[in-house]
């Protein structure tokens, strides 16, 4: 009982603490190269991560991908490990190849989104526990540059691509070239004050 009520008494904490914008979670770490108002210019580590793809709109795939990638790190793997939480979320909107069931043999190209959890510095993909749900998989990232805007409020597709355009613009003043399309980078749960949220989108570059 007494366990029951630290570990409810521990979780209504932490969702007070997002709902007024204070961050627990912790953040991978990079260097800041360049900063111009709500513009860096980053460079992060190697990093693990677990990703899904769920084929559904922006809203069906932010509650499906999530519940599949928190399943994983609260114990939905082999070891029946639990992993801490990190920030940020990411999202991208993206095509798969999918495969059909029989008696369809072929593949087929499925429009969703792509939804990752960054997992803590000190798990390797040698080390970590295997995901027991298919739909979630483990990938190394190489270590890489990033351009980032902030900005907060609720997240959608449309605001994700114009903060982009935003954030393209600067990218090519500074003489640098997009590697890979923009994603979403969500810091809160869904239950903290939308303007009290930190977003970004972000910007492989080289």
């Amino acid at each position: 009982m007494k366990k029951t009520l630290a570990a409810l008494f521990s979780s209504l904490t932490l969702a007070a603490c997002s709902l007024v914008g204070i961050r627990t979670s912790p953040e991978p770490p990079y260097e800041v190269l360049k900063s111009d108002g709500k513009i860096e210019l980053r460079q992060y580590q190697p990093q693990l991560i677990a990703e899904t793809f769920v084929s559904e709109d922006y809203d069906q795939a932010g509650s499906a991908g999530f519940r599949r990638l928190a399943g994983y790190i609260f114990g939905g793997n082999r070891e029946n490990e639990k992993i801490a939480m990190t920030a940020p979320v990411l999202q991208e909107p993206t095509s798969r190849q999918i495969a059909m069931t029989a008696p369809v043999l072929q593949e087929k190209t499925a429009d969703g989104w792509w939804m990752a959890f960054i997992l803590p510095a000190d798990i390797t993909i040698d080390n970590a526990p295997r995901p027991d749900n298919p739909d979630v998989r483990l990938r190394e990232l190489p270590a890489k540059k990033l351009a980032s805007l902030e900005y907060s409020g609720l997240n959608s597709p449309e605001k994700m691509e114009a903060e982009s355009r935003e954030l393209e613009v600067w990218i090519g003043k500074q003489g640098l070239h997009a590697t890979e399309p923009p994603k979403m980078a969500s810091y809160d749960p869904p239950w903290t004050l939308w303007f009290l949220r930190r977003n970004e989108v972000q910007i492989q570059v080289e």
